[in-house]
């Protein structure tokens, strides 16, 4: 059996674009994300990242239709969910759609980050976007218009 980890990744949307940053290891533009920590909630993890890799606050995913109730604390819900493998090992990724806590806030890189950037709906379709990544950041633009998140 192979190892797996959880893993997220946050689509960023603000004003019809998405944020996704050029990592430097793997050489691909990707949305913000990481490993999920010990003791760490999806919504931790991904709000950690976001502070860690890009220096922004972000409200994390869309909000449960479900109340909480006693001690059960609820979460926001991922927009999709897969498996996917990475060499040696595989990742099970919970997507978001995000927004940024503060207008107009100022992207600073850390050293993990080659460029971050801002695409719009048009820019996806560039050939340095991986497929999957377009997809998922189409879908994710979707969902903020459909919601009204900036």
């Amino acid at each position: 059996m192979r190892r797996l980890e959880l893993v997220v990744w946050g689509y960023l949307v603000d004003d019809g674009k998405v944020l996704l940053i050029h990592h430097r290891k793997l050489k691909l533009w990707l949305p913000v994300g990481g490993h999920i920590e010990e003791d760490e909630t999806p919504n931790d993890a991904l709000r950690r990242e976001f502070k860690e890799e890009v220096g922004l606050e972000v409200d994390v995913g869309l909000p449960s239709t479900i109340p909480e109730s006693g001690k059960a604390k609820t979460l926001a819900c991922p927009f999709a969910v897969n498996v996917h493998s990475v060499g040696d090992h595989d990742h099970c990724c919970f997507f978001y759609v995000c927004k940024a806590l503060h207008n107009r806030q100022k992207v600073d890189i850390n050293h993990e980050i080659i460029e971050a950037r801002w695409f719009s709906q048009q820019e996806l379709e560039q050939e340095i976007i991986p497929p999957d990544v377009k997809i998922q950041a189409e879908e994710a633009l979707k969902i903020a218009r459909s919601h009204r998140l900036r």
